[in-house]
């Protein structure tokens, strides 16, 4: 009998390759899953099982052949069907040819089964779109996975599939890596593929990768996945080596390592985030690792208005294109308050702000650079909370009804002069001020699933390297896997969820 949580996408490969199993047999497995765990979960919104059964009846080849998978539902094109990016406004809209990733997913040999569960346009640290409603986490359905690829991880940890599509613009891979028990590493910038009608999503701070259970998937992928676009805006750092061999040499090698528990923002870290980076820390050094607290000495405040200047623009530039879709100008019933607010903001900034904020990238980047001359890696929290339940953090009735003001009234600039940008900075990144760093210098970075709070719901540490080096990361991370204190999801996560039943 085919234990299939119990197997990463290489395990499952390789059942294939040995012809003990069928890929037919594999996509009815993980169809089995999605329809006994998605109904509580809701990870998975667009299903396309007649499509996968169609491909996997065909003869496959690759790295992944035969490798059930998810798409994230956004960015992640498929020719032919929807992708709304969580988005009522784009309901109708089907994709008009496979985005370049999805190109490159296809060669592996994997079986889309559909798409997955994001908040509006991927802005949040949380998954739950109005239009879908909310992702639920498999370890505890009363709490989030968190966010944008949400979806993504709750598919993978309750065991629906191995690995799914996921992106991170500012976190949105490692928040819901840390908060689901998975291992998710977010690439350099310009080593995935984009496009093909874009160079730059996010103006570079959002790359395209995996969600997983094991390392070696991860690194298969990255090596399967990395690229060199000549329409790219940017071009990773090159690799010539296999991210796959680094992760199974297992090398010892000690690397020193500098680490801080303080939020960049100056705004609290809960104690459980605190505990999971000193007993990492102990962990390393146990190891043979040198490990020092050190801060990089980057702005932190600084960088992430920067970061807030492009999220707005970037919203505000999405609603304008809405008008392609819809067939007119968007309004503010099209999407969602938050989403319309952001867009105003958007509009109210100048191009001078846009400027400033691309300079303080840089900055950072090189100060980055700097310290990564004296450490190999940099360690944090993931997050500085830890998940937060469904529904506490929805906007207050309150808030709503200032935004339908500001609206009416075309207040975006007056929002803008009264410091409304700090105050949406501060309750936006409080719970996740650790991970935006990496997306703004365009270093890889990754979230390791160490740690449980008392309530028992996974915790990630995020380690960050300088810009090109994903073998560093993935060298520690295979070690890491090794240890016992690496979470092991289904099996853990099931004990947990029978404790907290929960009918959606």
């Amino acid at each position: 009998m085919l234990h299939y949580e119990d197997y990463d996408g290489l395990g499952l490969a390789n059942l294939v390759r040995k012809k003990e199993l069928k890929p037919e047999e594999l996509t009815e497995e993980a169809i089995k899953r999605i329809e006994q765990h998605n109904p509580q979960l809701n990870a998975v919104i667009h299903k396309m099982y007649d499509q996968a059964k169609q491909q996997s009846r065909q003869q496959v080849t690759g790295t992944f052949a035969g490798v059930p998978m998810l798409l994230k539902n956004i960015t992640q094109e498929m020719e032919g069907e929807p992708i709304t990016a969580g988005s009522k406004a784009f309901k109708n809209y089907r994709a008009k040819q496979d985005s370049n990733f999805v190109k490159r997913l296809r060669e592996t040999g994997v079986s889309f089964l559909g798409q997955t569960n994001v908040p509006e346009f991927a802005l949040m640290g949380i998954t739950e779109p109005k239009h879908y409603g909310p992702t639920r986490n498999p370890w505890n359905p009363d709490y989030t996975p968190g966010g944008s690829s949400g979806g993504s991880a709750a598919a993978v940890a309750s065991g629906m599939v191995p690995i799914a599509g996921a992106n991170d613009g500012g976190g949105s891979i490692r928040i819901p890596s840390a908060y689901t028990g998975l291992f998710g590493l977010k690439p350099s910038r310009g080593r995935t593929p984009v496009g093909p009608n874009v160079g730059r999503n996010w103006q570079g701070a959002s790359v395209d990768h995996v969600l997983s259970k094991t390392v070696r998937d991860s690194a298969a992928m990255l090596d399967e996945l990395r690229v060199y676009e000549k329409a790219g805006a940017f071009h990773a750092p090159p690799y010539e080596g296999s991210y796959l061999d680094i992760v199974q040499a297992l090398e010892n090698r000690p690397l020193k390592i500098a680490y801080s528990t303080q939020s960049p923002i100056g705004t609290e870290v809960e104690q459980d985030c605190i505990e999971a980076v000193e007993k990492t820390a102990r962990l390393l050094e146990d190891m043979g690792h040198i490990v020092e607290e050190k801060e990089p000495g980057v702005n932190g405040r600084a960088l992430a208005k920067s970061y807030f200047t492009m999220y707005f623009g970037e919203v505000a530039a999405t609603l304008h294109d809405l008008q392609d879709v819809l067939g007119r100008k968007a309004k503010r019933s099209d999407v969602e308050p938050e989403t319309w607010l952001l867009g105003m903001l958007g509009k109210a900034g100048s191009m001078e702000d846009y400027v400033l904020s691309l300079r303080e990238w840089d900055q950072a980047a090189i100060k980055m650079e700097s310290f990564h001359e004296d450490y190999d890696l940099y360690m944090t929290p993931t997050t500085a909370f830890k998940p937060a339940q469904i529904g506490e953090l929805d906007t207050k009735p309150s808030e709503k009804r200032l935004i339908r003001i500001a609206s009416s009234l075309h207040l975006g600039k007056v929002l803008k002069k009264v410091r409304i940008i700090d105050q949406i900075m501060e309750d936006s990144l409080k719970r996740t001020p650790f991970t935006q760093l990496a997306n703004l210098t365009g270093q890889p970075a990754m979230s390791v699933p160490l740690h449980k709070t008392d309530h028992n719901l996974p915790l990630g540490v995020q380690f960050i390297a300088a810009r090109g080096r994903e073998d560093l990361l993935l060298e520690l991370a295979g070690q890491l896997e090794q240890t016992e204190h690496w979470l092991k999801v289904n099996k853990q996560q099931e004990k947990s969820s029978a404790k907290h039943s929960h009918s959606v």
